[in-house]
């Protein structure tokens, strides 16, 4: 169909536009060619110069013909003759051009007429032929803003696909939340955790400024041994360099009575601080690593054993000030085992924090 269209134009106006479309294109993809080393484009951008070259050859042809026939004369010449005696042959007289003035003859006595010439015929006047070179720079002009707009746009296109783009909160929940969340109404959801920690400037926060988000996700779980009573939202965002990891835990522990149990566990290097003017402690622990194969035996995939994983570090705050009960985890790792310094743990906390929603505890009937 395209083809059809292209025949149909008159030649002034389809070859500009071919030799246009073809330089613009063989161009484009012999730079590309260079560029990636690829002799497959080289060979297409030349089928396309050498298609361009043809079509250029042609109109130079075409150009000179227009230029002889318009140089060829236009005059015509008459001939006139003089009176001829009698009995006597005509003979040719002397060529006046056509376009001479005409003279009235005046037969005096004695004296035979001057030769008159005669006028010659009015010719029609050609026709006004359509501005065949205007058409064509209008074609050129138009399709090279096309041409430049098709080398441009791929250049503007590819260097907006490989902007990386920060990962969004994506929850993998697709069921309503457990009983634990209903039951407690300062609960918040995963979703909300993963909005207020996928801050814009968490990398910078962490230390690694540039840095993107690779993954971000909240998730709605309830804290062990608790029969699922105990509402535990988590969330988590990843980055080249760190992980880290937010959760709400709705109990009744409070912030003194973690620390004290603290000393009975594994946990490493605690300091206590105030953070947004709540009990808050810094803690360090080991994560824990699974390996799971995924070969294809006979009795297909097997886990490989639970080994200790790089060191997290964690600062806990309490949900309020009176530290009445329950706590906010932050806590960030690395694979390279390497660990953010405590101040930045703390500025975290006091952006993230904030942007948890915050909801009243339900009052009993009888206060």
């Amino acid at each position: 169909m395209l083809g059809l269209l292209v025949r149909l134009l008159p030649f002034w106006v389809r070859e500009p536009l071919l030799i246009v479309v073809g330089s613009v294109f063989g161009v484009r993809i012999m730079y590309l060619a260079v560029h990636d080393h690829d002799k497959v484009a080289a060979g297409i951008g030349t089928v396309f110069l050498v298609f361009t070259a043809i079509r250029v050859a042609g109109v130079v042809r075409a150009v000179r013909a227009r230029r002889n026939r318009g140089s060829a004369p236009a005059l015509a010449s008459v001939p006139v003759q003089g009176p001829v005696p009698a009995g006597a042959a005509p003979h040719p007289g002397p060529v006046v051009q056509a376009n001479a003035a005409p003279e009235r003859a005046v037969a005096e006595k004695g004296v035979p007429a001057r030769a008159v010439p005669e006028a010659a015929p009015q010719q029609a006047a050609p026709e006004k032929e359509p501005n065949w070179w205007l058409q064509a720079l209008a074609a050129v002009a138009v399709f090279a803003a096309i041409g430049v707009a098709l080398w441009l746009v791929p250049d503007r296109l590819t260097s907006a696909d490989s902007t990386p783009k920060a990962a969004s909160c994506a929850s993998g929940e697709t069921e309503a939340p457990p009983k634990a969340y209903r039951e407690n109404p300062r609960a918040v959801t995963g979703d909300e955790l993963c909005e207020a920690l996928n801050r814009p400037d968490l990398a910078q926060l962490l230390g690694t400024p540039g840095e993107i988000a690779d993954t971000a996700s909240g998730s709605n779980g309830t804290a062990p041994l608790t029969d699922e009573k105990v509402a535990l939202p988590e969330a988590k965002v990843t980055f080249d360099t760190y992980s880290v990891n937010l959760s709400a835990t709705y109990n009744h522990l409070t912030t003194a009575q973690y620390v004290k149990l603290m000393k009975f566990g594994d946990e490493q290097d605690v300091r206590t601080l105030t953070v947004l003017g709540r009990p808050a402690v810094l803690s360090s622990d080991h994560t824990m690593k699974i390996e799971i194969s995924l070969g294809g035996g006979v009795t297909g995939g097997t886990g490989g054993p639970v080994e200790q994983g790089p060191l997290a570090r964690t600062l806990t705050v309490a949900l309020d000030r009176e530290d009445r009960g329950g706590h906010y985890d932050i806590t960030v790792w690395s694979e390279s085992g390497a660990l953010p310094d405590d101040s930045r743990l703390s500025a975290i906390a006091e952006k993230v924090i904030p942007a948890i929603p915050e909801r009243p505890a339900r009052q009993d009937a009888g206060n």
